[in-house]
């Protein structure tokens, strides 16, 4: 049996208590390492709290060398721990494929994750629409499919929750061309960074998706001690200081509920100009104003 186990978002011990009893019984015990990390654990500290060995498992393993996961879980019970929820990240998808292929029962025990723990911040779940990714740009590289996204989104009024790019165990290109297995050090996306990359998307597409005064809400360490918000505009968002990682940030719809707008002033430094920066937001994908049709001309 290959099981999936989500871990939760901070603490060693978010793990379930089906979680932790599956992962004492297993044979192998696999932490997958690049989608995420658990910002108040490690490697060490969850082989402690299991009394288990935990194999970590990079990008290349678990998307190359998937039989070397598999390989035990025919015969035996294997873990697969995945940072949050397993189904949080498409590859753990395509490894219950593979199993299925190799004809291997797959049991998934769930767990929070970003997708629901973003509601800790006054936004209401079901006024979400497409979650999208930010990817680091370069000198030559910065793709804005996540344009395209937000747009859809905030013209039928939804907020978009935006996640921020993480990279472990990544390698420059001059060492990837030489052959060298030196990798960089590992690199998490700040609000800062998001913001400005996003307004610099906007300047280039200037189709009005959202502009620095859209109001939106950074969101730090979710499920950690040091959990904050930080509501503003994404020009101020630019600006702000958002500390160790992990983070995410998300861009409101063009409607807010009054009751997620209340939640919202905790968090924001001036709560009338960010309630102003609301109203204003407001006007864009406004729906126009209905008008009847006309009415035939009779004989």
């Amino acid at each position: 049996m290959l099981y999936l186990i989500g871990l939760g978002l901070s603490h060693e011990s978010d793990i379930t208590v089906r979680g932790l009893e599956t992962v004492k019984k297993c044979k192998t015990v696999f932490l997958e390492a690049y989608t995420s990390i658990l910002m108040a654990a490690d490697k060490a500290s969850l082989e402690k709290f299991y009394g288990r060995e935990v194999i970590l498992a990079d990008r290349e393993l678990v998307e190359s060398g998937s039989d070397t996961i598999l390989a035990d879980a025919k015969d035996d019970d294997v873990a697969f721990l995945v940072v949050g929820d397993p189904f949080g990240a498409t590859t753990h998808s395509d490894l219950i494929i593979r199993a299925r292929e190799l004809e291997i029962q797959v049991e998934t025990i769930h767990n929070a994750s970003v997708m629901n723990a973003v509601g800790a911040c006054g936004l209401q779940l079901y006024q979400f629409g497409q979650t999208v990714s930010l990817v680091f740009f370069t000198d030559t590289w910065k793709p804005d499919s996540f344009y395209d996204k937000i747009m859809e989104n905030r013209r039928i009024g939804l907020h978009t929750l935006v996640l921020l790019d993480i990279k472990v165990k990544e390698q420059s290109i001059e060492n990837l061309a030489r052959g060298r297995l030196v990798y960089e050090p590992p690199r998490y996306m700040s609000i800062e960074t998001a913001a400005s990359q996003l307004l610099e998307i906007e300047e280039i597409r200037n189709e009005k998706a959202y502009t620095p005064d859209t109001p939106c809400v950074a969101i730090s360490r979710l499920g950690s001690p040091s959990q904050t918000f930080k509501a503003a505009s994404l020009q101020e968002l630019s600006n702000y200081k958002s500390g160790e990682p992990l983070h995410s940030l998300i861009v409101l719809g063009r409607r807010v509920h009054a009751l997620e707008l209340d939640y919202l002033d905790a968090y924001a430094s001036d709560p009338k100009k960010f309630r102003e920066d609301v109203v204003k937001d407001q006007e864009y994908f406004k729906p126009a104003p209905y008008v009847p049709p006309e009415e035939p001309l009779s004989d």
